[in-house]
């Protein structure tokens, strides 16, 4: 449309200008190896963005990306070299100036490996402080509280969950697995008192009638199967198709038609699911009738869903093959 349009071009422009600008730093530096010449940029970079980080925003990003996608597409690595470290360093810079728990959650958001991400959770709590990257070298933690690590997850969740599409599961695994580790590791985990304004909340219908179906079928791969599917926005869990084929003031009319009945057949999120699955053994725990096939069945549908999770967010490879096999020989150890 008109408005995304000139949204468009205002960010293409300020590319264009930092591209110059760091075309006119690297003019002067000559006679430099590969590795010189990367930090010449990155450095060229920096310089040229730290005077306008200030007046940048979401138009820059979209105009970036699409002229990043427009390079590869056009083979043309030199300019997708320089493209790639604009957007990095925006990122970094972004990231810096953001609030500790904010740096945090995006620290998380990099890390893969599960004890990891606990280690940067404990060092937040515990005041921040030097930590080993995943991927070698160090990195600075910052002081965070944990309810708040949570919280700041549980708000970017929403936010990806509410809109009819969900254009990056990954990330949005990410959050939710951000989000279900710091509560894990408050004191009282999901019976935390702090934990209760969301517990006490009401669930979507839609995520309701879905656990209702997954009750019915054993813990093994079938439901596991169900369960993926859905998480990877397939069956119940698909987005909404939103369709335009009037004109006028029809369209308009339409669109507010449309918008109701999105917020009343919503698709299964991956977030409002487990949020769900949490609260009803919560729940359970707390009126003590924890002790049936019920409460079990719910525990291998949450930790089989963090395993789907930790898969769609950082690869299969992060992940034991045999977790599964050992989670269904438990239920039916304890259940029988």
């Amino acid at each position: 449309d008109y408005k995304s349009y000139q949204a468009l071009l205002h960010g293409g422009e300020e590319v264009v200008s930092i591209l110059e600008s760091m075309i006119e730093v690297l003019d002067d530096v000559t006679s430099l190896d590969k590795e010189s010449e990367d930090t010449a940029i990155q450095m060229a970079a920096l310089a040229c963005i730290g005077q306008r980080l200030e007046h940048l925003d979401g138009s820059f990003m979209m105009a970036l990306d699409l002229m990043i996608a427009q390079a590869s597409k056009d083979k043309d690595d030199k300019k997708k070299q320089l493209l790639d470290v604009i957007k990095e360093t925006t990122l970094a810079q972004l990231t810096e100036k953001a609030s500790p728990v904010l740096q945090i959650v995006s620290m998380l958001s990099h890390t893969p490996d599960k004890e990891h991400r606990r280690q940067i959770l404990r060092s937040a709590a515990g005041g921040g402080g030097i930590h080993s990257a995943s991927g070698g070298g160090t990195v600075t933690v910052p002081e965070g509280n944990l309810l708040h690590i949570a919280n700041q997850a549980n708000d970017l969740i929403n936010d990806m969950e509410e809109k009819p599409k969900v254009n990056d599961r990954k990330l949005l695994a990410k959050l939710i697995l951000i989000r279900e580790e710091a509560h894990d590791m408050l004191g009282g985990g999901i019976l935390d008192e702090r934990n209760k304004p969301g517990l006490k909340s009401l669930p979507a219908p839609e995520v309701v009638n879905f656990i209702s179906k997954l009750v019915a079928v054993r813990p093994g791969p079938l439901l596991r199967e169900k369960l993926e599917n859905v998480m990877r926005g397939r069956d119940e869990g698909a987005d909404v198709e939103m369709e335009e084929s009037q004109e006028g003031d029809e369209v308009e009319l339409l669109k507010n038609v449309k918008v109701k009945k999105m917020k009343m057949v919503l698709p299964v999120r991956p977030g409002m699911f487990l949020e769900t699955v949490t609260k009803l053994l919560g729940g359970m725990y707390n009126n003590k009738t924890a002790a049936g096939i019920t409460v079990q069945h719910l525990d291998w549908t949450y930790r089989t869903t963090l395993e789907i999770l930790q898969e769609i967010a950082h690869g299969k490879h992060s992940v034991k093959n045999e977790t599964n096999a050992d989670n269904t020989k438990d239920f039916k150890t304890s259940s029988s």
